[in-house]
């Protein structure tokens, strides 16, 4: 089976776009949160990853939409209530069964309190191999990586939205995982206007 892995779009409707471009063909899209960016909604973003049955999670982005704090956001206009209503209802985590991988997506960490910017040189990223499961996938540093810690794949896909990583020249990237054998690629991008 062949995964698609987005995080952090921000709203970017083209980055989606051409990271569904460069991944190819793939079986099922995983959005690992922050599909929106801040108080901003993409009727555009939301509705590209219902299009494609996309798993998707809520990332700090959709928390803070969604929280007291975005009440005046909600009510702009121009948002399709059923596509904030499908957002509103992911999951902050899910661990699902994809070709008989257990995979575990979350935003930040597996562990509480979420929040927390785990990038690969912190000594914290050890935590993520204490999980029972095949793969996680996070997102939420805008910094890519993928490592193995105690037989658990670790993979960030980076930004599909909002560049910040200097270790890939600040480009866009997304990932994806095949499961036989177990293996993750990141690619990197450059959006190009639709």
């Amino acid at each position: 089976m062949r995964i698609g892995i987005v995080s952090d779009i921000h709203c970017n409707i083209t980055g989606l776009k051409s990271a569904l471009d460069v991944m190819g063909e793939i079986d099922q899209l995983l959005c690992l949160g922050d599909s929106i960016f801040e108080y901003r909604f993409s009727n555009e973003v939301v509705a590209e990853l219902r299009t494609q049955d996309a798993l998707v999670i809520q990332g700090n982005h959709e928390e803070t939409f969604f929280g007291i704090g975005g009440v005046r956001a909600r009510a702009a206009p121009s948002i399709e209530e059923d596509h904030a209503l499908w957002l509103a209802d992911q999951p902050l985590r899910r661990d699902i069964v994809l070709d008989g991988r257990r995979l575990h997506l979350c935003h930040s960490t597996p562990w509480e309190p979420r929040g927390a910017y785990i990038i690969p040189e912190n000594r914290e990223m050890a935590r993520f191999g204490d999980t029972d499961t095949d793969v996680v996938m996070y997102g939420h540093t805008h910094r890519q990586t993928i490592q193995t810690l105690n037989n658990t794949l670790i993979i960030n896909p980076g930004s599909a939205g909002d560049a910040r990583d200097s270790s890939n020249g600040r480009r866009l990237s997304c990932a994806v995982l095949e499961t036989d054998p177990l293996s993750a690629t990141i690619i990197d991008y450059d959006a190009t206007p639709l």
